[in-house]
């Protein structure tokens, strides 16, 4: 074929260029004495231009964040480089050529995968929790290399060797149990089979003062909701050992309060469910993650309750949580509506999917741009209480494909795909939307819709769940929430204030300018405990059956 003259020029000038772009190159590998055997997982280079803390440890979703690529490796041998170079994806910068020549501190970590043989019938690679709470830079077992200064050049032509050295130690041993606090691990059958090997569920419990004393006592039960935490808001109160010094002001009054019996004595109970996918399952049954609600409500509860004398009725049990557990404390309250005697949701994560941060997961065609004729906008993610933009949707979500593909990165909207989706044909949960183009897939949106939307579920089904979830209901939440998620629960009171035989009989507070994490001025967790738990028995005793015995707590 004869080219033409354009064409010919173009060529001759391609050609000419070529010697300029020579790339970098960073060759990540581990010696058979940190693993002999070959390792899947995510390979994760860190740039940072400050020295402390360790890059590992600077990776956000925000504009501080420092310099992120990641790279899967399957049975990667010891000796074996994993590469990155200017093809792998990056975050905030989305290549290594983007990198500006000069002196960094340079990490590297492998975030290693375990097999899971699912009871679906698909076998998939996934972090496991080791008692971390789903966190890869502090995860037991993974490898990682010691920070260097070094040059990066990204128009260098020399490769540049890590090796990975170092491994991530056990995790922190548990606090010792007491006479107020105690810890719990039972095997989850339910779990067991679904995952195709162990699975524990963990909790921490604080119990009343004079809970041993009163062995005829039995108690209401209090369900904390929310991330993992190896104990209970102000626990330090309650170790044995600690001082009043020791202590934050809030924690010694809440101590004081609890012991002198200023505060009613029921059993707290916080519960440890992470997971391969994140640091908590979201307290429902989920066809990636697994029958998380129902070992909770069928296992957990039940062998607690049993164990250390709680009335083991629903109407003897709520829950609350704020942010993720804000949503779980909704979720179960909806979706096991006799099991609770109410919730009380602070800051909760998405509760109508038509607006899922900044987007409607119905209607709009896609997740990362609010598009016209000629112009597109970009959806912000994250805010400031006063409004200002810190991340987009974009950036957000590349921060978590940089973390780890197929929904493994750990972090905040991989985990709701995680629990929301079905299942793909690869044993991955089905993307809600293309992480790199951000177009949204309706199919997957309806299945959320019908299964995890608790707003549609409630329209959709008030008829039946009406009479049971009456007055069970309270929602704070900050009308300048960090992540927006004040717009879904404006959708939800709009709809409740709808509600007829009966009324919802709920309550909304909306904090004006509040960011992420209001619950209704009492921002702090120990102070939130002392206003809200006495408002949660009051609840209880006036809703109890008749002949419910309601003194044997109160001595």
């Amino acid at each position: 074929m004869k080219l033409k003259t354009f064409e010919l020029t173009f060529l001759t000038f391609a050609a000419l260029a070529l010697p300029c772009l020579a790339a970098q190159r960073f060759e990540i590998s581990f010696p058979k004495e940190m693993s002999a055997s070959p390792l899947d997982g995510h390979v994760l280079l860190l740039i940072s231009t400050s020295e402390k803390p360790e890059p590992r440890f600077q990776i956000s979703f925000t504009a501080e964040s420092q310099q992120a690529f990641g790279v899967d490796v399957e049975q990667l041998a010891p000796g074996a480089a994993a590469i990155v170079d200017s093809s792998t994806l990056g975050y905030p910068r989305e290549s290594l050529n983007d990198i500006p020549a000069g002196d960094y501190y340079v990490q590297g970590l492998i975030n290693i995968y375990e097999t899971f043989h699912l009871a679906n019938g698909h076998t998939v690679k996934l972090p496991p929790d080791k008692g971390e709470g789903q966190h890869w830079q502090e995860k037991p077992g993974n490898l990682y290399s010691k920070p260097r200064k070094m040059h990066v050049d990204p128009q260098s032509a020399e490769p540049v060797r890590i090796s990975l050295t170092e491994k991530i130690g056990a995790a922190p041993t548990e606090e010792p149990d007491n006479k107020w606090v105690k810890h719990i691990k039972m095997r989850s059958e339910l779990l067991s089979r679904f995952w195709g090997g162990p699975v524990y569920l963990g909790a921490v419990l604080l119990l009343p003062d004079g809970w041993e004393e009163h062995a005829q006592a039995h108690y209401p039960l209090i369900v904390s909701q929310g991330h993992f935490s190896r104990d209970l808001p102000g626990i330090l109160a309650f170790r044995t050992e600690a001082t009043g010094a020791q202590m934050k002001q809030q924690d010694y009054k809440f101590f004081q309060d609890w012991t002198a019996g200023r505060m009613p004595r029921v059993i707290i109970l916080t519960i440890q469910h992470a997971n391969p996918y994140f640091d908590d399952s979201y307290a429902v049954n989920s066809a990636n993650i697994g029958p998380y609600g129902d070992a909770i409500t069928q296992e957990l509860i039940p062998y607690v309750e049993q164990k250390f004398r709680a009335i083991g009725q629903g109407w003897a049990r709520a829950v609350y949580g704020g942010s993720t557990g804000g949503w779980e404390a909704l979720g179960s309250q909806v979706l096991y509506p006799d099991f609770y005697n109410g919730a009380w949701v602070f800051c909760p994560d998405v509760v109508d999917f038509r607006a899922y941060m900044t987007m409607n997961l119905y209607e709009d065609k896609n997740a990362y741009w609010i598009e016209g004729p000629f112009a597109r906008v970009p959806r912000p993610a994250s805010r400031q209480a006063d409004g200002l933009v810190l991340s987009t949707m974009e950036q957000m979500n590349r921060y978590e494909l940089v973390q780890g593909t197929k929904g493994r990165s750990g972090e905040q909207f991989d985990a709701w795909q995680a629990v929301f989706s079905t299942v793909g044909e690869d044993g991955y949960p089905k993307p809600i939307f293309d992480k790199r183009t951000g177009e949204i897939d309706h199919k997957v949106a309806e299945y959320w819709k019908e299964h995890y939307d608790l707003s549609h579920i409630m329209q959709r089904d008030w008829q039946s769940l009406g009479p049971k979830l009456a007055g069970k209901l309270h929602i704070c939440v900050g009308d300048a929430d960090s992540f927006y998620l004040d717009r879904a629960v404006h959708l939800l009171q709009d709809f409740m204030e709808t509600t007829t035989d009966p009324y919802f009989r709920g309550t909304f507070d909306f904090g004006e300018r509040k960011p992420h994490c209001y619950a209704g001025n009492y921002d702090h967790a120990v102070g939130l405990n002392q206003h809200y738990l006495p408002e949660m028995v009051k609840h209880m005793e006036q809703t109890a059956p008749k002949g419910a015995y309601l003194t044997s707590w109160k001595y």
